[in-house]
């Protein structure tokens, strides 16, 4: 496993291969692979899909993550440090560092809107334009195009997200929320005691505060993500059931089965079965 960090806060690089260029690697910053041309497939934290151009990747800080390349592609990798996120006086998005590690768990496209999907394009073409052209104030004008990317990003993550956590949300409650996303496959440190112990507070506390913040309580929460993440692999992966299970932390494909099952009113079987039927 080869770790490699960065020099700069942001750094651009323009790859094109038909070769793995970022094989069995783990960084120690935030990268967004922009797919320029080309076709293969990406395997991130044992999770692999198939990518194409158009799609953005998101790669997180200690992601594990190879690419498998089957038609020469071109790459776009937009490097930044996650001291560069948490330094930048974003407006609005008071949490975002959060919100971008929870495409960690997503380990594929992270793009969900159309609109969305073509100012990407449109960014990473002026991007790939200043690369070549220079000039005088191109680094200011490149960190701003960045900016728009990594909002951009964060605003189609949030798509997935359970949809409770606002914005403004407390920032206690926010590094709840990240404690809960980091160790949503480890069902020990998601029980209302682990939390508790984990911040210093009581478990009657944890739960009212929880549900005045978020409008649910803790485990709705953390049934909620679960659900949403098990939908994505369903969609956008072809793993078997029992190893979801054991992704997840399940005994087995018949407790997740069950599990899936009471809150979406379908196996996971009729479900993705019911995703190939109606692909959109």
């Amino acid at each position: 496993m080869v770790k490699q960090n960065m020099h700069q806060q942001v750094e651009l690089e323009y790859l094109k291969t038909d070769h793995c260029p970022l094989g069995d690697k783990q960084y120690s910053f935030f990268e967004m692979v922009y797919l320029i041309s080309g076709k293969g497939t990406v395997c991130i934290n044992g999770n692999r899909m198939a990518y194409r151009d158009g799609n953005l990747l998101l790669i997180t800080p200690n992601d594990r993550h190879t690419f498998e390349i089957s038609e020469v592609t071109e790459f776009l990798l937009i490097r930044f440090s996650d001291s560069y996120i948490r330094s930048y006086p974003w407006k609005s998005i008071h949490h975002l560092e959060c919100l971008l590690f929870y495409a960690t768990h997503l380990s594929g496209c992270v793009m969900r809107c159309k609109d969305d999907s073509r100012l990407v394009e449109m960014i990473v073409e002026s991007l790939l334009f200043g690369m070549k052209l220079g000039g005088v104030y191109q680094q200011d004008l490149d960190m701003n195009l960045v900016n728009a990317l990594i909002v951009i990003a964060a605003r189609n993550i949030s798509k997935i997200r359970p949809e409770n956590v606002r914005t403004n949300t407390d920032k206690r409650i926010l590094q709840i929320i990240n404690h809960i996303e980091r160790h949503i496959f480890r069902p020990d440190q998601l029980t209302a005691a682990a939390i508790s112990q984990a911040f210093g507070i009581s478990q009657a506390y944890l739960g009212v505060y929880f549900k005045k913040a978020c409008g649910e309580t803790v485990q709705q929460f953390i049934t909620s993500y679960r659900i949403r993440l098990i939908e994505w692999r369903l969609k956008y992966s072809d793993l078997r059931i029992n190893e979801l299970a054991d992704e997840f932390g399940f005994a087995d494909g018949s407790h997740l089965n069950k599990f899936f099952k009471k809150q979406k009113g379908m196996s996971l079987t009729g479900y993705r079965q019911a995703i190939l039927a109606n692909p959109h």
